[in-house]
């Protein structure tokens, strides 16, 4: 599953990461090893040193045994009974590209930046994923269960808890602000306004999506 979430972004963006996410899957042992808090069932754990970046994903047994029944099947019908899974997982793919893409261009980029964009992410993947007939109905619906019913761990400090808020009021701006070629079936200029975005690095990413509407 990770391996078809990560080819459909590169697919979305038009980009090619080197580094495969499968092979960089880390289990329960080594993850607190690598500085897993444990506190999410998905977490990118980055090391960077003497101009090295070295990257895990960790993704929670719990979440795998969840997803492992829609191995190989349609991502479409597993959005019906397993939409927070899919998006657990697809976040934990987002970070992991993202800053591997970021990396290749020497870039560097922020908390905020990274999960805003995975904010995004997900949607574009869930949306896609039912491109067609009824697609803006869907997204309208994955406006409010992905932006609006969210619910916040209780153990968040303050500065995390105002950088997840921060990131879906800026994710739910820019998003919604794709409802126009999505209600218009504008697949190419869909793909073009996120391949836009997601190539602007730090400031300008944030300042786009708080500008677009």
């Amino acid at each position: 599953m990770v391996e078809r979430v990560q080819a459909h972004l590169e697919a979305i963006y038009g980009i090619q990461c080197e580094a495969r996410v499968e092979h960089f899957l880390v289990g329960s042992e080594a993850a607190p090893r690598l500085g897993a808090t444990g506190r999410a069932e998905e977490e990118l754990l980055v090391y960077e040193g003497e101009g090295e970046l070295e990257l895990a994903l960790y993704l929670a047994p719990t979440l795998l045994r969840r997803l492992a029944p829609y191995e190989g099947g349609p991502v479409a019908s597993l959005l019906d009974r397993e939409l927070d899974g899919f998006c657990q997982l697809a976040e934990g793919v987002s970070h992991f590209v993202y800053v591997a893409h970021t990396a290749a261009h020497e870039r560097t980029v922020s908390l905020l930046e990274l999960e805003a964009q995975a904010e995004v992410d997900k949607f574009a993947l869930c949306l896609l994923h039912r491109w067609g007939e009824g697609v803006e109905a869907w997204a309208k619906e994955l406006l409010g269960r992905l932006f609006e019913r969210v619910r916040y761990r209780e153990r968040l400090s303050e500065e995390e808890r105002w950088r997840y808020e921060e990131a879906n009021r800026l994710s739910r701006n820019f998003c919604t602000g794709l409802m126009g070629h999505v209600s218009g079936r504008r697949l190419e200029r869909l793909l073009s306004a996120l391949r836009y975005a997601y190539r602007l690095g730090a400031e300008a990413k944030l300042r786009h999506f708080a500008q677009v509407s």
